[in-house]
């Protein structure tokens, strides 16, 4: 039997009209500001007046590998499932990029019986956030570069700026380059680059703001550079912190959307774990423990980037405290950990799966440490044999965590229905204890030493000279005291991206320091990690076409 594709699924759905979502959710109509039928800006005026007493779960993974794990397929179906089981779940995305939609990764819509819809719109320009969010960047940029040309009234170093500028696509030639060539009238020359919109500290300040006034508060504090004396400018300088949430105002209000079964979905900001912070914005969060009688949540890649992010970052600004987490794994990925190739997959092999579940074990250590109880979504494919199922759910039992087979991808809710209710008694029985892992107080080395033992599993945390005098920069101008975000190879525990399973005995190595003044963290570069990426040798891209009708063919 032939599997119809992500597109085909989401095109065949018979869709509600999004006030009949809001209904649900007893948000009226005047608090919507519609995009078309199927999708709605929520206001603020919908959710302020209610109190948040919905449990917040954290959906997390194994680390990655070219077989899938499925992580916002399996949130979109636990949704769906616990809308089945009588309950009233508010589920939270992050909205794709178009960089990873043309290259190679997808969009994050979620996959087959289990996404959020419309899932062409969701993953084609949305309702215009991340343009919002791009010319937002790209302003600053500019009065950047027009205060340079009109004499450096800031006194900037040219040699040490460090506001790039974005575009939401991946394209490796920008990484580095030269602006303002062309004489006199063309600007000051100098060396500059641009990273990705979901790495764009303004993509880390959208989704962390409470509300407008906290957004441009946090606009005017993003540090532009340093003085040739090493102090800092501030974007506060250039006073267009204003004009930029004029350019984010209408942006920053969740998007509703539902899921193939009906149910409400905020699908709502987007930066990278592994080059960012990985998570939904705050906003849509907030808005959803007011909504929901339950919050369904992801974080990017595996628990060691995107939950790490979201339980020390996130949760600390936002006063979030996480009632569970679900690890999603599959039979596939635990194989590639224990050594399988790629085209060797589909081949029984419980001896593999155990081989590989070290990693799996890895991040299930990783949430508990926390305080947050965990359990393990084994999101079935129908290669899985039962006996390789049963091998992770026996070793899970072992180790004091239960793992229920899920197969939402094939029957939408309905294949969540177990894992639903296994995570509403991890609910009522087993109560989180949520605490981040370090202290703010901590000397910013110290919290990266604490991140790659504890949640890495390393030896320690090597600056390199570079990384270690920025440090002392920035703990002498008061910065010390802001978490850090690493940005990591998504497909090992390690900085090399080669190290699958479990390794042992590493050293992770910080190269690089960059200061988010405005998002409110330090980001670490380890390995070699870009902000932006490139297209693989045949981006998706290619594959893809619009027909004569308006029907969209090849993507996903």
């Amino acid at each position: 039997m032939t599997v119809p594709s992500d597109i085909k699924i989401a095109q065949a759905a018979k869709l509600r009209p999004i006030t009949e979502v809001a209904e649900e959710l007893d948000v009226s109509q005047a608090d919507l500001r519609p995009y078309g039928h199927n999708i709605a800006k929520v206001m603020p005026s919908a959710w302020e007046s209610r109190e948040a007493t919905a449990p917040l779960v954290l959906v997390t993974a194994m680390s990655p590998t070219a077989a899938g794990e499925g992580k916002s397929t399996v949130s979109v179906g636990l949704a769906q499932a616990l809308r089945r089981v009588g309950r009233k779940p508010m589920l939270c995305l992050r909205e794709p990029s178009l960089g990873p939609v043309f290259g190679i990764k997808g969009g994050a819509a979620g996959g087959g019986y289990s996404q959020v819809v419309p899932m062409d719109e969701i993953n084609l320009h949305f309702t215009g956030d991340f343009h919002a969010i791009t010319s937002a960047h790209s302003l600053l940029a500019a009065a950047l570069d027009n205060n340079l040309h009109r004499g450096n009234s800031l006194g900037l170093d040219p040699r040490r700026i460090t506001w790039k500028r974005t575009v939401d696509m991946n394209d490796r030639s920008l990484r580095s380059m030269v602006i303002g060539l062309g004489g006199p009238l063309g600007g000051l020359p100098r060396e500059d680059g641009f990273m990705i919109t979901a790495a764009s500290e303004i993509m880390a300040i959208f989704c962390l703001a409470n509300d407008l006034a906290d957004l441009q508060r946090r606009l005017a504090a993003i540090v532009l550079g340093r003085r040739s004396d090493f102090s800092m400018v501030e974007a506060s300088a250039l006073n267009v912190q204003g004009a930029q949430t004029l350019l984010l105002k209408d942006a920053i209000a969740p998007n509703l959307v539902q899921t193939l079964e009906g149910g409400p979905a905020f699908v709502h900001g987007g930066p990278f774990a592994n080059i960012a912070h990985g998570c939904n914005s705050l906003i849509a969060t907030s808005a959803a423990l007011r909504l929901g009688d339950i919050v369904i949540t992801e974080a990017g890649f595996g628990s060691e980037l995107g939950a790490e992010k979201f339980f020390d970052i996130k949760c600390r600004v936002g006063g979030l405290k996480p009632a569970a987490a679900v690890v999603v794994a599959t039979i596939r990925s635990l194989k590639m950990q224990g050594g399988v190739s790629k085209d060797d997959l589909a081949k029984p092999d419980p001896e593999a799966v155990c081989a590989g579940f070290p990693n799996l074990h890895h991040h299930i250590e990783n949430v508990k440490q926390y305080g947050v109880p965990a359990i393990v979504a084994i999101n079935r494919f129908a290669t899985d044999t039962d006996e390789e199922v049963e091998a992770v759910i026996d070793i899970c039992q072992d180790i004091g965590s239960a793992a229920v087979p899920a197969t939402i991808w094939a029957d939408g809710g309905r294949g969540g229905e177990e894992l639903a209710r296994k995570l509403l008694d991890v609910l009522e029985n087993e109560p989180s204890k949520f605490e981040p892992l370090y202290r703010l107080e901590e000397p910013l080395e110290s919290k990266l030493e604490t991140i790659a033992t504890r949640v890495y599993g390393a030896d320690g945390v090597e600056l390199d000279g570079t990384a270690r005098r920025e440090a002392q920069r920035l703990e002498e101008a008061g910065y010390g005291s802001l978490p850090v975000c690493v940005a990591k190879t998504q497909y090992s525990l390690t900085d090399d991206p080669t190290r699958l399973g479990r390794p042992k005995d590493f050293t992770i190595t910080v190269r690089e320091l960059r200061l988010s003044a405005g998002a409110g963290f330090v980001v670490a570069l380890t390995g070699d990690v870009m902000t932006m990426p490139g297209l693989p040798a045949r981006p998706a891209a290619e594959g893809m076409k619009i027909l004569r009708d308006g029907t969209i063919q090849g993507l996903f």
